[in-house]
């Protein structure tokens, strides 16, 4: 392969199958992750959401929950990730002008790192706030899901531009 074709993707072996990647020789290292995702909505809603008047109930702790969930699970729900054994996670919200952005940071001591638990854990609170207040905007949109930044292991460290 040459450099113009960028590097071998991981999870395909030499017969163009996927595959899950053997990290049993790599050694064990502190690796942490954080991404976000916006969802937009009404102002109905998002004053629902901000007062607790969802009649579905308080949506901000029951998204953090459901983020908190999903990342513990993210080896059951994508076919090519390793389970790990997850140190910390943390989920916040913050009331913007048209919706809400949603940050995680994830922690691990692993052989491989944890972006697809951050990154899923700001989806699913992002669909659960959606879930949570459908009633009173169908009209909401997720959007922006990224990594933020990652840290730990062979690759070293990324940080998305501002």
């Amino acid at each position: 392969m040459t450099k113009e074709q960028g590097q071998r993707l991981t999870h395909i072996n030499d017969n163009g199958a996927a595959m899950m990647v053997d990290v049993g020789l790599k050694e064990i290292t502190r690796r942490e992750a954080s991404a976000c995702a916006r969802i937009s909505m009404s102002v109905v809603a998002l004053d629902a959401i901000r007062s607790s008047t969802l009649q579905k109930g308080e949506a901000i702790g029951t998204a953090r929950i459901a983020g908190i969930m999903a990342a513990k699970k993210v080896s059951d729900l994508i076919p090519l990730c390793h389970s790990l054994p997850i140190s910390a996670i943390t989920i916040a919200f913050t009331f913007e002008d048209t919706g809400l952005l949603i940050t995680s940071s994830v922690v691990t001591d692993a052989k491989t790192g944890v972006e697809m638990e951050a990154l899923t854990a700001c989806s699913v609170s992002a669909l659960t706030i959606y879930d949570m207040a459908k009633a009173v905007d169908r009209s909401m949109v997720i959007s922006d899901i990224k990594l933020l930044s990652k840290s730990g292991g062979k690759s070293g460290s990324y940080h998305a531009e501002e």
